[in-house]
């Protein structure tokens, strides 16, 4: 592979993805109010159609946190930095940022299909800028120096592949079967505790 030159150290790319995360978690609160001058009735009515962006926060709030951990797993061991990492970081930035919107899709359109479907299809481009990033990084061990890596490099780009497959998988059971096959994100509930189980014996 070819060997780019490299650009100086990761910490201004990782400071600036701890600040994009930041915001887009902040942003995702946005959709929680309940209006003011309300009766009794109409609040307990406000809080119960709450409940549906209260769902869909803690969701991105979880994909969000874990993405934003990856990432600083991912850095850890960097040293230096080239131009199509500084790409792929600021790719993947962009899309986080962009998670608030299609939050909002199915908190308050959560029954349409579509909506299932833009959210699916943001979280997967969002895990394959990632995946992209760890086999890229991998690839080129000059980037390292002589640290080795932080993590099992085949295990994190499994857990990476598992997120990417499920929500592509959800594109198309959408279309099928409507919102319901959000409930088909559960699976990697399972699947991140056995890789992570997984890594922690490999340690």
């Amino acid at each position: 592979m070819r060997k780019p030159t490299p650009e100086g150290g990761p910490e201004r790319l990782v400071t600036l993805a701890d600040g994009v995360f930041a915001i887009a978690i902040t942003l995702l609160v946005l959709d929680l109010s309940v209006p003011q001058g309300l009766s009794p009735e109409e609040y307990h009515d406000a809080l119960r159609e709450l409940l549906p962006n209260l769902g869909a926060y803690a969701v991105s709030l979880v994909v969000l946190a874990g993405f934003w951990r990856e990432h600083r797993a991912i850095f850890r061991t960097v040293r230096q930095v080239d131009g199509q990492v500084i790409s792929l970081t600021v790719l993947g930035l962009g899309i986080a940022a962009l998670l608030p919107f299609p939050t909002a899709l199915i908190s308050e359109y959560g029954d349409e299909r579509v909506s299932a479907v833009i959210y699916s299809a943001a979280v997967a481009a969002l895990g394959g800028v990632h995946l992209t990033l760890a086999v890229l990084l991998a690839r080129r061990p000059w980037l390292r120096g002589d640290a080795a890596p932080a993590r099992d490099e085949k295990l994190s780009i499994a857990d990476l592949g598992s997120t990417v497959a499920v929500f592509l998988a959800t594109i198309p059971l959408a279309l099928v079967v409507g919102p319901a096959a959000m409930w088909w994100w559960l699976v990697l509930v399972p699947l991140k505790v056995w890789l992570g189980r997984r890594e922690s014996a490999a340690c």
